[in-house]
């Protein structure tokens, strides 16, 4: 990458910044729920998780085979009798001196024993077991505690739960966990242009996708959301909705109606009934983006183009979000790829719809605001620093969707 020694406006915010102001200025909400690992899945963690016990609890096999002492296979040559057959939910015996047992997979490794031999290295005729080959003595034995040791933190609260996490919590014997309640969003649109999808359009008019994929997201994310409304252009709808919207969520999610049109009233509504702490961004697509607070709900407020908002939501509203659902990590950090495209210098850090192709970062063609197909198309943003070209080879940052928006 060159980098121009051109400036930039110093009143817009840098993207780094502008996340960093946000999320010093919001917390996680305390509210808890205690739920079975059936509905778990997808929830924030509240609490540090112990083991209660080793797992395994006790040594056990690896595989299917014969379990002996390592000394009584030196002592032997190899040919040992057969005293006895452990399966996995067996509770064994002692093996008794100088003999094998056959053992299955996940079976309990009797007390004496300190070998598994592979079944495939082995040989029974006539009670008796003979093993071919060189064996180590302990090999093919999952110690106690290999996997988890009882009073070690297995899962720290603030982490949304996947499916190992669940699997690895029910291999304690875990069955209900103390979890963050789902954080309450409100989703407002406003723009008299815009018309529900499945109605017919009015001269003028547009269909409204914002909220149909700020929707998805939310509820990709884990979020409940209690409005979802479409408001019209007026200082008193805009008013109402959003004073509504606080009484009864935890952030108000807005698009459209932030930047500096007469028909704005979004930000002119939030100064009025709260307060407006950040707006503007040195980003592109998405400068005239909002934060703030209405009464003491927290208010983001997007841009109006499908794809700023798209884009925003990633950058900024996602990481609001993940703080004040009590994760512990609310921005992932970049990965490298070569660019498999070259742009000039912008003056606003860009971050450009990409797909990784063959280990290179292609670029969609069409980068416009309102380009909705470019995010369907794309599995990530590549960021492009203000000031800086890109050439074909230069490595450059890139945030694939599916941490973005976890």
């Amino acid at each position: 990458m060159t980098r121009s020694t051109a400036g930039f406006t110093a009143q817009l915010h840098t993207v780094t910044e502008a996340r960093a102001r946000l999320l010093v200025a919001v917390s996680p909400h305390r509210r808890r729920d205690s739920v079975s690992l059936d509905v778990a899945m997808g929830r924030v963690l509240a609490d540090d998780v112990q083991a209660a016990f080793n797992v395994p609890p006790n040594d056990n096999s690896a595989m299917d085979g014969y379990v002996l002492r390592y000394a009584d296979f030196e002592a032997t040559g190899g040919v040992l009798p057969v005293s006895a057959r452990i399966q996995a939910g067996d509770a064994p015996d002692p093996l008794r001196p100088g003999t094998a047992a056959r053992i299955f997979t996940g079976a309990v490794v009797p007390e004496g024993g300190d070998t598994v031999v592979m079944q495939e290295k082995t040989a029974e005729r006539d009670g008796r077991v003979r093993i071919d080959g060189n064996i180590a003595q302990g090999d093919n034995i999952r110690r106690a505690g290999e996997d988890l040791e009882t009073g070690k933190t297995i899962i720290a609260a603030g982490r949304r739960l996947r499916p190992q996490e669940l699997g690895l919590l029910a291999s304690t014997g875990i069955g209900q966990v103390e979890v963050f309640s789902r954080l309450q969003v409100a989703l407002l649109s406003t723009g008299d242009e815009l018309a529900a999808p499945g109605t017919a359009l009015a001269p003028g008019q547009i269909y409204n996708s914002n909220d149909a994929v700020l929707r998805g997201l939310l509820q990709s994310m884990g979020c409940d959301i209690v409005v979802c409304e479409h408001v019209a252009d007026t200082p008193q709808a805009t008013r109402r909705a959003l004073m509504q919207a606080a009484g009864q969520a935890d952030l108000v999610l807005t698009t459209g109606g932030v930047s500096v049109g007469e028909a704005d009233y979004v930000k002119a509504a939030v100064e009025e009934l709260g307060r407006l702490d950040l707006w503007k961004i040195a980003v592109k697509p998405g400068k005239p983006l909002a934060f703030g607070r209405v009464s003491d709900t927290v208010f983001v407020g997007l841009p109006g183009n499908p794809v700023s908002a798209f884009v925003t939501f990633c950058l900024f509203a996602a990481p609001v979000i993940r703080k004040m659902q009590g994760r512990h990590d609310p921005f992932p950090a970049a990965l490298e790829a070569p660019a498999g495209f070259s742009q000039p210098a912008a003056k606003r850090e860009e971050y450009v719809r990409v797909r990784l192709e063959q280990g290179h970062l292609q670029r969609y063609p069409h980068q416009g605001s309102g380009v909705l197909s470019s995010v369907v198309w794309a599995d990530g943003l590549a960021r492009i620093p203000a000031d800086t070209a890109v050439a074909v080879g230069d490595p450059v940052g890139y945030f694939g969707f599916e941490a973005l928006l976890a």
